[in-house]
């Protein structure tokens, strides 16, 4: 087997172990007891804080933040809780830059806000560690609820659902429950197998079954889930991959970026993953730093991202964009790939300048090649098997208040349904709503 930065082509043991290791250390080392405190008494703990108002899901972060300060943490990771069941995850991988933390009036006063996502981490670590679960269900209704999809949507509306007495079953095509938080997020953001630990704190309510190998128009119908539950939620996320419009494109070497972030979080030998030499990343948002970061902490030589519009226009905020340049990723911006050229295999990409005029793109014309023998593309993600019957608004699916969908007794939220950020965090508010309302539909 070839080894080293410089072997050409796709191939494993790029670095040594030790240096893998290394490399996939947590992003974000956990706060100390002290660091904690310190981090906590830098809070105004406003009135009508900024900070809530831009939470997806209305955690009460001056309140929390203040039971840190009083030495209460597990209180603390009850307040998150309450609002947010995944708020572990959620401290870990959500863009708190551009939310609760840019909102923070430190931010605006001094350019350094509150630490939040890191003392949300703090507070939840520190109640998940004594194994206890601080919800306890509701007497049981004798309703059963369908939960198409354990991510983060679906494991919220199951939870939530759960603790207001209802029995839930969770139907999930892979063969772990997680989803993105799984199979999508990036190994040096959730270490040490977290999201699974998460998972199987969160069932600890009780009245959850999860199903895996189950496939919405497969093994089962949404006809048949209608006749055999109370209700139907739907959290299928966004399966499908757009198309990439270049030459060249089924050529060894080029694959989907969320293939290839999932195979790393799944890898059990980190020193058995191929990756490329020269390494390119085509598109702007978080799945695009993901993938290009991976591949350098992998051995990579040369990653590139490719993106066809501005550096402003970067689905991935400015905190990813530095990430990523801190790893010695390059980001190349007002380019858009017309070819990937190779005898079989990807050896080159070909690039072609972009401008954008009144918000339409157009090619410029002159091209540039870069040396390419991986091309990952991160173009986005489309709903694949949404159910006939259902109404959909653009590429999603159609819901109204909290997620009622075009069909009597199905709701839907998370990625597959329209409106709201494709976040983890908007995911779990979207979940939790919809079991407010199904509870609420089904008069128990």
């Amino acid at each position: 087997m070839a080894h080293g930065q410089m072997a050409p082509g796709i191939v494993a043991g790029r670095l040594s172990s030790d240096e893998l290791t290394s490399n996939f250390t947590d992003l974000h080392p956990p706060l100390a007891p002290h660091e904690a405190a310190v981090a906590a008494d830098r809070c105004y703990f406003c009135y009508d804080a900024p900070c809530v108002t831009a939470c997806p899901t209305d955690i009460d972060i001056p309140l929390f933040i203040r039971q840190i300060q009083a030495g209460q943490p597990q209180g603390a990771a009850q307040t998150i809780l309450e609002q947010n069941i995944l708020g572990g995850m959620c401290a870990r991988v959500c863009p708190t830059e551009t939310l609760c933390e840019e909102a923070c009036v430190r931010e605006a006063a001094e350019g350094k806000p509150v630490e939040i996502g890191r003392l949300q981490r703090y507070a939840t670590d520190t109640l998940m560690v004594t194994g206890k679960h601080p919800f306890t269900r509701a007497p049981e209704t004798g309703k059963t609820i369908a939960v198409i999809g354990a991510g983060p949507a679906g494991l919220a509306c199951a939870h939530r659902l759960a603790m207001l007495g209802h029995d839930v079953v969770i139907h999930e095509t892979k063969p772990k429950p997680g989803g993105l938080n799984e199979y999508g997020i990036a190994a040096y953001k959730a270490t040490n197998n977290f999201a699974q630990a998460e998972v199987d704190w969160l069932m600890q309510i009780g009245g959850i079954a999860i199903e895996t190998g189950s496939v919405l128009g497969e093994t089962i119908s949404l006809d048949g889930l209608l006749e055999n539950y109370d209700a139907v939620f739907l959290s299928i996320g966004l399966a499908g991959v757009n198309a990439l419009r270049a030459q060249g494109v089924d050529k060894g070497g080029v694959r989907d970026a969320v293939d290839f972030i999932a195979d790393v979080r799944q890898a059990s030998d980190l020193a058995q993953l191929p990756v490329g030499r020269n390494v390119v990343v085509i598109g702007g948002g978080m799945t695009a730093v993901d993938a290009a970061v991976k591949s350098k902490l992998l051995g990579a030589e040369q990653v590139t991202i490719a993106y066809r519009r501005g550096r402003d226009a970067m689905g991935a905020s400015r905190y990813e964009q530095d990430l990523a340049a801190s790893h010695g990723v390059r980001i190349l911006c007002n380019v858009q790939p017309v070819a990937v050229h190779g005898n079989g295999a990807a050896a080159e990409i070909e690039l072609e300048y972009t401008v954008s005029d009144g918000g339409a793109l157009t090619g410029t014309g002159e091209t540039i090649r870069l040396p390419a023998d991986q091309v990952l593309k991160a173009i986005g993600q489309t709903l694949d098997g949404a159910p006939e019957g259902l109404k959909l608004d653009g590429r999603k699916i159609a819901v109204s208040g909290a997620g009622r969908t075009s069909i009597k007794g199905v709701w839907a939220g998370g990625d597959c349904a329209a409106g709201g950020e494709d976040l983890t965090v908007t995911a779990v508010a979207e979940g939790r709503d919809a079991a407010m309302d199904i509870h609420a539909s089904l008069g128990a």
